[in-house]
């Protein structure tokens, strides 16, 4: 089993940053494979970045350039830096490993 906890949402205006962060516990072994998702109201759950085998990453095109995923083993944690947010960066992100989902962080980029 593995539980994932996710924080650092928040409100947010356009243009500004928010640094999520996705604490991993219970079987784990690596953090490889792990993912942010989100999901806006009305919208499909979507893939925004994932780090891999040798922290290679992966990003949705809507978020590259403005979006950082990186990882700290010690600390089994998984973070999403977002920069530059846009209103329609708007959802409940999520992050997910093997399979494993955790509860979600609302992240609003409003005015």
């Amino acid at each position: 089993q593995v539980q994932l906890v996710e924080s650092g949402g928040g409100l947010v205006q356009p243009g500004g940053s928010l640094r999520l962060s996705c604490a991993a516990s219970g079987i784990i072994f690596s953090l490889n494979g792990m993912g942010w998702f989100r999901q806006a109201p009305g919208k499909q759950r979507e893939l925004v970045a994932m780090i891999s085998i040798g922290s290679s990453t992966n990003y949705a095109d809507s978020v590259k350039g403005r979006f950082t995923i990186s990882s700290d083993n010690a600390k089994n944690t998984v973070y999403l830096q977002m920069n530059s947010l846009k209103p329609e960066d708007t959802a409940v992100y999520y992050c997910n490993l093997r399979g494993f989902w955790g509860r979600g962080t609302q992240v609003t980029v409003s005015s």
